[in-house]
């Protein structure tokens, strides 16, 4: 009886072994991922710093949204901590709310958000692990055009600053084999501001700062090695 015991005992770890080693697999130190991108930012006015033009009472701005493939790549110093960075440019327009609704203010806005975070990864015992991480990022902002409605009020040049903000990040990663090919779905809230600046010539006619804020919802594929 003891020697069949024993061999029923082997007999089940045999059987779950497979099991756990699929869906605890440990990987590569390196991963990377192929994903599309929402980025959905706000554009809200925080303040006027300088008002040449006179804007009408409850002025306000929105930017509008994009979809853009990204690229993320990540090392892990660890199986629960990991540092991870994205490669993606988005183009959005900015336009008038409120009081300025309907007015077009600035195109063609093209954002290089260079972020880096810090990810902790839960070992849940299965396939399904999901993460939460945060770290510094900097939105750099270049080819922005004035656009009509604020040429119509003089405008000649329109600008965006570049500046440093902060995200906050939380996802999960998926298995689906043992050769590292997974799923991923991840959610980044940034906290950014961005200064906009119109001008004639070199005289500033209007600046005013804005909170960009926006949500980054990406979903795709992961590989790692």
């Amino acid at each position: 009886m003891k020697h069949l015991s024993v061999q029923i005992t082997l007999a089940a770890c045999l059987a779950v072994t497979p099991v756990t080693a699929f869906a605890q697999p440990e990987g590569g130190q390196i991963q990377v991922k192929l994903l599309g991108t929402a980025v959905l930012p706000e554009g809200n006015i925080t303040s006027v710093r300088t008002d040449t033009i006179g804007l009408p009472a409850g002025s306000q701005t929105k930017a509008d949204n994009s979809v853009v493939p990204t690229i993320a790549a990540e090392y892990f110093l660890s199986p629960n901590f990991s540092v991870e960075t994205i490669c993606c440019i988005t183009s959005h327009n900015v336009s008038g709310n409120g009081a300025l609704a309907g007015a077009n203010l600035i195109k063609n806005a093209v954002i290089l958000p260079a972020t880096i975070t810090a990810k902790y990864h839960l070992n849940t015992g299965t396939a399904f692990k999901p993460y939460i991480g945060a770290g510094p990022s900097y939105f750099v902002i270049f080819g922005e055009d004035v656009d009509n409605s604020a040429q119509a009020l003089g405008a000649t040049s329109a600008s965006l600053s570049n500046d440093l903000g902060f995200a906050l990040q939380a996802g999960a990663d998926i298995t689906l084999n043992d050769k590292g090919l997974g799923l991923s779905i991840d959610a980044k809230r940034y906290f950014i501001d961005t200064t906009a600046r119109f001008r004639a010539g070199t005289t500033t006619l209007l600046e005013t700062k804005h909170r960009l804020d926006p949500w980054v919802i990406s979903a795709g594929l992961a590989y790692r090695f």
